[in-house]
């Protein structure tokens, strides 16, 4: 189990807590929120229990809020990167995956895949993108954009958790 480096979840109040935890889903802090008012033990001083919990929370709620906690999330390489619109975490996160390097052309492949993934399947595409490079994530794009609508939200959910446990990672 790994120690958070940065803070001890257990010794936070609600508001504290809720607070640092807030963007670790996406503009989505009632995760951090009802993971809080289920209770924390000592396990959740560990970034992988602490993550399960969120995980599982997500995971329980209704399907509006899935969907909800998925349209927070930025299109890759789209208008709220091209702006300076994102949050730290997602501006990292792209950056790393080399996305802020993209050619015109590549812009202009990943513009035309998240207007073709957001017409067929109503949100937008969601890929934990660290440890890839946009290469590989354009490649992404080709194969789901294949996949039914079912398997999309389940794997925009499983892309979301992957994001969750990176970013609790880094703190």
């Amino acid at each position: 189990m790994t120690q958070f480096r940065f803070c001890k979840p257990t010794q936070m109040d609600k508001e504290a807590f809720v607070s640092h935890f807030a963007d670790v889903y996406e503009h989505s802090p009632w995760v951090a929120q009802v993971v809080f008012e289920q209770g924390l033990s000592d396990e959740d001083n560990n970034v992988e229990s602490l993550h399960f919990k969120m995980a599982s929370s997500l995971l329980s709620a209704d399907q509006d809020k899935q969907l909800a906690l998925i349209n927070a999330h930025p299109d890759l390489a789209g208008r709220a990167a091209v702006n300076g619109e994102l949050t730290a975490a997602s501006t990292s996160e792209q950056a790393g995956a080399g996305i802020d390097q993209c050619s015109p052309q590549e812009f202009t492949k990943f513009t035309t895949y998240n207007d073709s993934y957001k017409s067929r399947f109503n949100f937008p595409f969601i890929m934990a993108v660290k440890g890839a490079n946009r290469y590989q994530i354009l490649e992404s794009f080709e194969k789901r954009l294949g996949n039914d609508s079912e398997t999309e939200f389940a794997t925009a959910i499983q892309e979301i958790n992957k994001i969750a446990l990176f970013r609790l990672r880094d703190m």
